[in-house]
């Protein structure tokens, strides 16, 4: 099928030489004013590539076919060439303004009318049809990018549930409660929410809160490596004791690294880091590796808090719980270990949703 060009012109005479010239190469449509030219555009305007537009005509005129391609957006998919005996230039920058792709002088040269007809046609054809493939290739990718993020929240969804199976099995053999885990993540991620807040320069954004939170549940992994006699003993470990349950931050980070590959990067390293550093204090007395201030990752520092100020307030084996008043004195006095002033900071400001979750 060969492309359509449209002539409107009111001259009968003008149509059939402009149609002669072109006839050879494309398919022509002729509208002898500018109604009958809007009624053809309305009806097979994908079917018509370029316009050949007398300007003056009763009635409706060139202006007019030129106003209503503009409203309707024809102009950038239809190239127009203005055929006028008027070559002032008031009459060209008028045209252009108007989007007008060329000009066809009256009397028509047959090689200058072919060449221009055909070079402003095949500059639009390609345009057109660069423009489909670009459409295309964004359509693919935006089903692409969907299928990524459906395909990274399955990823998600599963690296939550394996760390939920593991954190289970923890308190298990921990037997600290069925409560320990949820509440540290609930914990952690209230103290997260209040640093994303307070402290922009932690750089956390509602993605890593979520990771955080969900990586939070194996900080004890590693006691699934301790012995029984010390791990579940009901009186207070001796100094040997405590250096060996210690290594439990070692032992849980050598567990998480033969599990590579089996769940998302950004999982794996929060994983890791509150797993090893959890213990760490921020003036360097924490273990295993003395981290001081903010060597220790935000993550572990997050943790930490929620860690201990949990422990405090359950019920063990070994102990009582304390009334979390206290227990939040004691933490913001240092007697668990100093933590980060901007993390007590933010956990003094969610003292109340703290003792919400505690209730």
């Amino acid at each position: 099928m060969r492309d359509k060009i449209l002539i409107v012109d009111d001259a009968e005479i003008n149509r059939k030489m402009l149609a002669n010239i072109v006839s050879q190469s494309y398919e022509v449509i002729e509208a002898d004013d500018g109604d009958q030219a809007i009624e053809i555009l309305e009806a097979g305007e994908n079917m018509i590539v370029t316009v050949l537009l007398d300007l003056r005509m009763p009635r409706v005129d060139g202006y007019a076919v030129l106003e209503y391609m503009r409203t309707n957006g024809l102009l950038e998919k239809i190239a127009v060439l203005v055929v006028s005996a008027d070559g002032s230039r008031e009459v060209e920058l008028n045209c252009l303004e108007r989007g007008v792709s060329d000009f066809i002088r009256k009397p028509f040269d047959r090689v200058a009318v072919m060449k221009r007809v055909k070079n402003i046609t095949d500059l639009f054809l390609y345009k057109n049809h660069l423009e489909e493939q670009i459409a295309a290739q964004t359509e693919a990718l935006q089903e692409k990018n969907y299928l990524l993020e459906k395909q990274k929240q399955r990823l998600e969804t599963s690296n939550e549930k394996i760390i939920d199976v593991l954190g289970t099995v923890v308190e298990y053999r921990n037997l600290e409660g069925s409560h320990h885990i949820s509440n540290v993540k609930r914990f952690t991620k209230i103290i997260a929410e209040k640093v994303a807040e307070n402290y922009p320069e932690y750089e956390l954004t509602q993605n890593k809160i979520e990771v955080i939170m969900a990586a939070s549940a194996l900080h004890d992994i590693g006691k699934i490596a301790i012995r029984d006699s010390v791990l579940l003993k009901p009186a207070r470990l001796t100094a040997e004791e405590f250096e060996y349950m210690k290594s439990h931050s070692t032992r849980g980070c050598d567990i998480l690294n033969r599990m590579e590959g089996v769940w998302d990067e950004n999982y794996a390293k929060a994983c890791y880091e509150i797993c090893r550093y959890h213990h760490e204090r921020f003036d360097g007395t924490g273990y295993p590796d003395g981290l001081a201030g903010d060597e220790i990752p935000i993550s572990a520092q997050i943790v930490a808090v929620a860690d201990v100020y949990d422990a405090l307030v359950s019920e063990r084996v070994y102990k009582a719980a304390i009334e979390p008043e206290k227990a939040f004195n004691m933490i913001l006095m240092g007697e668990c270990g100093v933590m980060s002033p901007k993390i007590l900071d933010c956990f003094r400001k969610c003292r109340h949703e703290f003792e919400k979750v505690v209730c």
